[in-house]
């Protein structure tokens, strides 16, 4: 009896996040998130009852309708530049008319998705996907509002900067939102509540990685020049490590040198490879070694692991047949192969330029890679079938040698982080540092803006540099210097400005001249200053106009200082009436399974006419 009381109590405490305070707070967090997002890409069309008087345009009461007609969702908005939609949370109301009158229901997002689905244009069949994602969206914010670490204790640094790695995995766990612009942005399709508990970032659990030894007809290990195979292994495992390795393999009657080892997340191991590639195990193709003495923590990525251990050590990338926001999250063995050359020439090329140096942008490089080749699903599965994609691991510098005495780590998310009483980081570490408000977003823009613009006008080279993919040194609060992450699947040169060695050449996509811009206007201006800004504003820390006044003078003092760029400026101008709107969500609802090619990164984008430039009335 002690023993199922026990088991009971535990099972209990597993889900004692979802309870019905924290879980009306998560829906209303999310149905505000979807009338904003939904409608700044057109998809719902609010119709304004009440302007505010006095507080100026697309100020006031707004309401939508289901597709039925039977339930109106009100609420009191603000619509921002780049048509944000500043959403009073408190504000929102969901009624049902019914024949003899109406009467108020709660929020609940599953049912907001279910009531638009017509206007969402989500396929039958896709349907009960999005909501599983949904629901496991309501219940990691639900999770994440237990996380007792505020907005202000962050920006200090919760050991006051005595701990530079344990600060920035404490920012790590403590993100609650996922990306900015996806309504269900934590889907994480295949994790239990066990696994939850034991691997999604917001846990920040130790983890031991599982060790596994592939044979080398099977896989290929490449590495960044003047890095060696057994090298790197003794600077991640030790010698000690190894020669346990060795012997285990020694011991089953197998060569040591006829194997490679490659790290293994302890999901995939035990749900994936144990089955879907029992073949390989059966013909010691692939041996289980056991775990490896280290511990990591998950990062934002959730596939990604920090070694708490020894924080200058390398991350680990892992594949994982998970799927989350539009994509299963694998990893391509042949994209593993020109991931270390992919980063020695961007490393190279940043380097060499006196502009990014200047600014101090740095790339963390991803020095070795290793991809494991099923001969069974390759020749049964399409090219970029997830199938192909569930064995192959990556290494990750560590950002920790790049600092100087008396620096601190973020990653750049947290400038988006409200916590649940409310408070900003970037509010916070404005406040931290003692800096008037604009020149405190001048130093961050000089950081992180600056060397953006200028990779797109002398090399037409793109990023995607969203806050999980992009680091920010600070000092006493302020930004000083970026840090690129995530280099081989996202960075794409567009036109002809560069010319690439072939081992890196898969980097290359045909980008139509007109949408090259929209690096900066999609992925900079829209997915995440259009939230920066609003959140200072809300704060009543900096005024919207301030922020994109300030944003147009550090892009003109850049093209000042660059007059020999003057025709790029004209062909990628910034200060352009207006761009296209590309939308996120609508990719997602179109196929949340695999949202885009990457290999084809512009042809299946979806437009929604264009959004007014907040710059050009600076130009």
């Amino acid at each position: 009896m002690t023993a199922i009381l026990e088991a009971s109590a535990q099972s209990a405490a597993s889900v004692e996040h979802l309870n019905p305070e924290t879980w009306a707070a998560a829906n209303r967090h999310l149905v505000r998130k979807a009338l904003a997002e939904f409608s700044h890409e057109r998809i719902l069309v609010p119709e304004l009852l009440e302007p505010a008087s006095g507080e100026g345009a697309g100020v006031g009461l707004y309401r939508v309708v289901s597709d039925d007609a039977a339930v109106e969702y009100r609420f009191r908005a603000s619509v921002l530049e780049l048509e944000h939609w500043s959403i009073a949370s408190g504000s929102i109301t969901r009624t049902l008319f019914e024949e003899g009158g109406h009467r108020e229901l709660p929020l609940d997002a599953l049912d907001f998705i279910a009531e638009f689905r017509d206007t969402l244009a989500i396929r039958e069949e896709q349907l009960p996907v999005y909501l599983e994602e949904i629901s496991s969206t309501l219940a990691g914010h639900a999770y994440k509002q237990g996380n007792p670490l505020r907005s202000a204790e962050l920006a200090a640094g919760i050991t006051g900067g005595a701990d530079v790695a344990a600060d920035f995995q404490a920012i790590e766990r403590t993100m609650s939102e996922g990306h900015p612009c996806f309504v269900a942005n934590n889907g994480r399709l295949g994790f239990g509540i066990t696994d939850y508990h034991a691997f999604a970032p917001e846990s920040g659990a130790e983890v031991q990685l599982q060790w596994i030894a592939v044979h080398r007809s099977k896989a290929v290990f490449t590495s960044s020049a003047g890095l060696g195979y057994r090298h790197h292994f003794e600077a991640e495992l030790g010698a000690d490590t190894l020669a346990c390795f060795d012997a285990d393999l020694s011991a089953r009657g197998l060569d040591p040198q006829d194997y490679l080892l490659m790290p293994v997340h302890p999901w995939q191991w035990e749900n994936k490879l144990t089955v879907t590639f029992a073949a390989e195990i059966a013909q010691r193709h692939i041996v289980h070694l056991g775990t490896g003495e280290d511990t990591y923590q998950a990062q934002q990525s959730i596939r990604t692991f920090f070694n708490t251990s020894a924080p200058n050590k390398c991350y680990v990338k892992t594949a994982m047949s998970v799927l989350n926001m539009g994509f299963m999250r694998g990893l391509s063995p042949q994209y593993m192969k020109a991931t270390p050359a992919i980063n020695d020439w961007l490393h190279g090329l940043i380097s060499r330029d006196a502009e990014l140096q200047e600014r101090g942008l740095a790339v963390i490089r991803e020095s070795a890679a290793i991809g494991y080749h099923n001969h069974y699903y390759e020749a049964a599965s399409a090219k970029g079938s997830a199938y192909r994609k569930m064995l192959s691991a990556l290494w990750r510098e560590s950002p920790l040698p790049l600092l100087d005495q008396g620096q601190q780590l973020t990653t750049m998310a947290s400038l988006l982080h409200v916590d649940p009483d409310g408070g900003s980081m970037a509010s916070a570490l404005i406040k931290r540092s003692g800096l008037e408000p604009a020149e405190w977003l001048r130093r961050y823009l000089e950081a992180y803006l600056v060397p953006l613009i200028h990779c797109l006008f002398e090399y037409e080279l793109a990023f995607m540099p969203h806050g999980e993919n992009v680091i920010l040194v600070l000092e006493d609060g302020v930004p000083v210097r970026a840090i690129m992450k995530d280099i081989a699947e996202e960075i794409v040169v567009m036109g002809e400005r560069l010319e690439l060695p072939e081992e890196v050449s898969r980097i290359k996509a045909d980008i139509p001249a007109e949408e090259m811009v929209l690096a900066i206007f999609t992925d900079v201006f829209d997915c995440i200053f259009r939230f920066l800004a609003a959140i200072l504003a809300e704060d009543g820390t900096l005024a919207e106009d301030e922020f994109w006044k300030v944003t147009a003078d550090v892009v003109r003092s850049y093209q000042k200082r660059h007059p020999e760029l003057a025709d790029q400026f004209a062909m990628h101008d910034l200060f352009a009436p207006d761009f296209e709107l590309s939308c996120l969500n609508r990719l997602q609802l179109r196929n949340n399974q695999q949202m885009l090619d990457l290999s084809d990164p512009s042809g299946g984008l979806q437009m929604a006419g264009r959004l007014k430039n907040p710059l050009a009335r600076f130009a």
